[in-house]
């Protein structure tokens, strides 16, 4: 009975004393985890990246702007032709075109022949500039006997005089006869023939006439343009006008093309049919890519209105967990960083608490971040 109670008691001791031996290691790896969940509750917004990764992920990093652009007008706009650069080339006479040298779209330079025009009215002007330079031919000739005549004391002084006062004349009437001749376009080839020229270098844009009509003096024969600069033509309300200055910076966009160009002219005066304000700026266009008459999206670049202001890209504000966040760079990645926001001006968005203006955040390819942070948060579920 002895060798019975003892047997019941070991088997009971045993199992209670392997059991001892076995909680302590057991309930430190629970803890650990434990302690290891509280942490990353606190550290639920932050994104561990290194800077591979963040380059990687084409993350890009900025400062916020404070005080200085706080955002931009969007107004819709139209690409019209430099005033300088749009010249209409008329008849000066009327008359017949005998002669037309450029087509559609081909380049002209600066005094070519654009089109010749026969008429009466340029047989007389030339016939005139001929006859004038006659008189003074002969005028001078006079006047260079006459010198020679009172230099041997054969004619009085007078004659002298008279001598020169028509060579002035002569030319004087020579001079007015080019002008008026030049004033038509200058010689066609023919004393009854007048040539049109180009007055400015460019490309031939539109070229109504015909060869062979006959056409009145004012007449438009050809339009030539030098697009390499191009004008935007916008109209703001009296209110963004006053914040609409020559000089500032206006982004023109339309149909994936994305260009700078400069205010140069702000009306001082309303339209009387829209009572808003005109705007125009110059826009580069050596590379053709604008097009006059096409309608685009102008941003012009407001200037700071003396605030401190922070405004930051629209691409660096995400939504996470219905909270408006941007993340901001860390020694470790980036951590989200609630927000909030006021006004949107073009692509730039105005946080009103939550930023110092200090910080460097992602503004560019933040969802991915956002990603990142939604991954962890299933983790940890």
């Amino acid at each position: 009975m002895t060798r019975t109670i003892t047997a019941m008691l070991g088997s009971v001791l045993i199992p209670l004393m392997l059991g001892g031996c076995g909680s302590g290691p057991e309930e430190k790896p629970q803890r650990d985890s434990m302690a290891m969940g509280s942490v990353a509750k606190v550290d639920k917004d932050a994104v561990t990246l290194s800077a591979r990764q963040i380059a990687d992920a084409g993350i890009e990093v900025a400062i916020p702007d404070v005080g200085g652009v706080v955002g931009a007008l969007e107004v819709p706009a139209l690409i019209q032709a430099d005033p300088q650069g749009l010249q209409v080339v008329s008849a000066t006479i009327g008359g017949r075109l005998v002669s037309l040298t450029r087509n559609l779209g081909q380049a002209v330079r600066r005094g070519d022949t654009l089109a010749v025009i026969e008429s009466r009215e340029a047989a007389s002007l030339n016939a005139e500039v001929e006859a004038a330079r006659a008189r003074l031919s002969l005028a001078q000739s006079s006047l260079r006997r006459e010198q020679r005549l009172f230099a041997e004391r054969v004619s009085p002084e007078q004659d002298l005089i008279a001598a020169r006062t028509a060579a002035i004349e002569a030319g004087i009437a020579l001079r007015l006869a080019q002008q008026q001749l030049g004033a038509t376009g200058g010689g066609g080839g023919a004393l009854n023939r007048i040539a049109m020229r180009s007055p400015i270098a460019g490309q031939v844009v539109a070229r109504p006439a015909v060869l062979g009509q006959t056409v009145d003096a004012n007449a438009e024969l050809y339009r030539v343009a030098n697009l390499s600069r191009v004008a935007i033509a916008a109209s703001v309300s009296p209110a963004d006008a006053s914040r609409v200055r020559p000089g500032i910076a206006v982004e023109v966009t339309a149909a994936g093309r994305r260009q700078q160009g400069r205010v140069t002219f702000v009306s001082p005066m309303l339209d009387d049919g829209t009572r808003l304000v005109q705007v125009i700026a110059a826009l580069d266009n050596a590379a053709g890519q604008w097009r006059v008459g096409e309608p685009v999206t102008a941003a012009f670049q407001l200037p700071a209105s003396g605030d401190r202001s922070i405004a930051v890209p629209s691409t660096a504000v995400q939504s996470v967990e219905n909270r408006t966040v941007v993340f901001a760079r860390t020694p470790t990645g980036f951590r989200a960083i609630p927000v909030t926001t006021g006004r949107r001006n073009g692509d730039r968005v105005i946080v009103t608490s939550g930023l110092t203006g200090r910080e460097r955040i992602a503004t560019t390819n933040s969802f991915t971040l956002k990603a990142e942070l939604g991954k962890s948060g299933d983790m940890e579920m």
